[in-house]
């Protein structure tokens, strides 16, 4: 049996007025999912361990199997795995936005939605006036780039950007975690140097980018303007073992994303990362590139985790619409040709999974720490009696409520 997990990322949402009472997931149309769990099985997964906050970096390590206590080192060092930064062993690595600030408050978290081209230049002309031997940027995809501060303290309290919409910003500059402002964590600098630091080059950059062509151009028609960095979740190289050595089924996997930290997830988990193009992470995503590619790769792989972002960006934006939109082109455009092509393998049968990685509701416009939904299905399976694809419906599952780990463990025994 081979395996395919598709991931939509913060998919998962609440009831909504608007909707007549119903959760996105409920009222979109989605044929294909909903035909899915009417055959398959269904159950809920918790995919957050406690102590923790809801990110997507820490719910995908999750749902691949990992214990976050032992393998969790923040967003940069994913990041910087996919886009070939080899991490030295001083280094700490910290994912770095380019966002919108207005009226001293979190406008947006993405600069209004910055092409990898545009956000490329200014990450260049940063580096180019802030960089040094111990300060390096370096440039990812759209507004997410990496910031790698050699000597830097891990032990920071930094607020991700897209948790504070609207919010003032000062108040929600790098701290050091308590007990970690004066002490050294090894050789490295202490916690308040750590984020003094960080701290000088977000004002920096402000001034800088404010005064860069490419903004004064944006202001000038009425577009947002990318004037700040704004790093968070550092951490130095994690120590991840393989899925091929967790799990004996997977010999050989690969991953599918336009987003650099799951890019990163999936390098250290060893599976091979397929770059697809016109990826985009964002709703105009393409939605039949990657769901070739998943084809493609499921007929010489055993394992795809195939993930996109689209319905998650929508859920930060507050835009109910093109959320519901995302949600029935990932049905309609990603399920519904991976689930045609692989029915008729009969001798390589394929066992589909589909679920959130969190719930990003579109009236709170952030990660929140709730189960989300799963369906599994592949031929033969003995189906429960949930007929559609839901946050309510997926209550009634035989899978019941599966934590962390369970989920992938439940998924490799389907042989």
């Amino acid at each position: 049996m081979k395996h395919i997990i598709i991931l939509g990322d913060g998919m998962a949402d609440h009831k909504v007025e608007r909707l007549n009472g119903k959760t996105l997931l409920q009222y979109a149309d989605k044929p294909y999912m909903d035909m899915l769990a009417r055959r398959g099985k269904t159950g809920r997964l918790v995919t957050i361990p406690d102590g923790f906050h809801p990110g997507s970096e820490v719910a995908n390590t999750a749902i691949l199997g990992y214990d976050l206590n032992k393998v969790y080192e923040g967003r940069g060092p994913l990041e910087a795995a996919s886009i070939g930064y080899e991490m030295q062993p001083d280094d700490m690595a910290i994912r770095c936005n380019i966002i919108t600030l207005a009226d001293g408050r979190i406008k947006n978290h993405h600069g209004g939605h910055l092409k990898t081209e545009e956000g490329d230049m200014l990450i260049k002309y940063l580096d180019e006036k802030l960089g040094n031997e111990n300060v390096k940027f370096i440039t990812g995809i759209q507004y997410r780039h990496l910031l790698v501060i050699r000597g830097g303290n891990k032990h920071i309290e930094c607020a991700p950007p897209h948790d504070h919409p609207n919010e003032e910003w000062q108040p929600l500059l790098v701290k050091p975690e308590e007990g970690w402002e004066n002490k050294k964590d090894g050789e490295r600098m202490t916690g308040k140097e750590t984020a003094d630091l960080i701290n000088d080059l977000i004002l920096k950059s402000q001034e800088l980018l404010k005064n860069h062509p490419f903004n004064i151009e944006r202001e000038k028609n009425g577009h947002d303007t990318a004037n700040s960095i704004w790093p968070w979740s550092g951490g130095y190289r994690p120590d991840m073992q393989t899925l091929e050595d967790k799990y004996p089924q997977i010999k050989s996997g690969s991953v599918i994303s336009a987003v650099d930290l799951i890019r990163g997830i999936g390098h250290y988990a060893g599976l091979n990362v397929i770059k697809v193009e016109g990826a985009t992470g964002l709703a105009d995503t393409n939605y039949e590139g990657k769901a070739a590619a998943a084809i493609e790769a499921l007929k010489k792989e055993d394992f795809v985790f195939l993930h996109l972002e689209a319905s998650d960006e929508a859920g930060h934006d507050g835009d109910l619409d093109l959320k519901l939109r995302t949600i029935e082109y990932l049905d309609h455009r990603i399920v519904e040709p991976i689930y045609n092509e692989v029915k008729t393998w009969k001798d390589e049968p394929v066992c589909i999974a589909v679920l959130p990685d969190h719930p990003t509701p579109v009236e709170i416009r952030t990660h929140v720490k709730e189960p989300v939904p799963f369906l599994i299905w592949y031929p033969g399976i003995e189906a429960d009696d949930v007929q559609l694809y839901d946050e309510a419906s997926c209550v009634s599952g035989s899978y019941g409520m599966l934590h962390l780990n369970e989920f992938i463990d439940t998924l490799m025994n389907i042989k």
